[in-house]
């Protein structure tokens, strides 16, 4: 709980320090997203849209060279599909304060879906009138392959963990104070296939 705690933390510090770069209106829609959405998928969010500000600024004509905080909700009706698409363009490769960033198939759908959940609240609360963001084909995601381990090699792997095996004297003295402890963890994460961090 501690651990989770000390990140909700830092990803409300993140957040509020993200608003202050967006517009104004965002902080309306962060506001709504409090009571729906875990501290970390918010910092996201906020990360996604002021990408978007900034390629706005960067590369449409109406907003280059305006200040992001200066831009008017009713500004964001005046985006059409194909603004969309350019932005999905643009995540492929960019670069920004000297660093470059690309961004997969995954990344730009999560991006997409930060856009459009965007546009659905003011769409929702009439202070615009479209969604382009919706008008837009998520990109296509290829399907990965889930590697499982073998019976035989989960039964090897614990087993290894339990024993110490081929372990020197200094690090068969931490084994003998972590062994339970060890062994919990993994059968918890080969036992349900949750994520590292869901463990800790």
């Amino acid at each position: 709980n501690s651990y989770r705690y000390q990140q909700d933390l830092k990803n409300v510090t993140k957040i509020r320090e993200l608003l202050t770069e967006l517009p104004g209106f965002c902080r309306e829609y962060f506001l709504a997203l409090e009571s729906r959405k875990s501290t970390n998928t918010r910092k996201n969010y906020a990360y996604d849209l002021l990408t978007f500000f900034h390629f706005l600024q960067e590369t449409n004509p109406y907003f280059k060279g305006k200040e992001i905080r200066s831009i008017k909700i009713s500004d964001m009706d005046l985006l059409t599909p194909i603004d969309i698409e350019e932005y999905l363009s643009y995540l492929q490769y960019y670069v920004k304060d000297g660093k470059e960033y690309t961004n997969s198939p995954e990344g730009k759908a999560r991006k997409l879906s930060s856009l459009r959940s965007f546009y659905d609240y003011f769409l929702k609360k009439d202070q615009l009138k479209t969604n382009p963001a919706r008008q837009v084909d998520v990109p296509k995601i290829k399907e990965h392959n889930i590697i499982r381990l073998e019976p035989q090699e989960v039964v090897k792997l614990l087993d290894q963990v339990e024993s110490g095996e081929n372990l020197t004297k200094k690090q068969l003295e931490s084994h003998q104070k972590t062994r339970l402890r060890d062994v919990a963890i993994l059968t918890l994460l080969l036992g349900t296939g949750i994520r590292v961090s869901e463990c800790v």
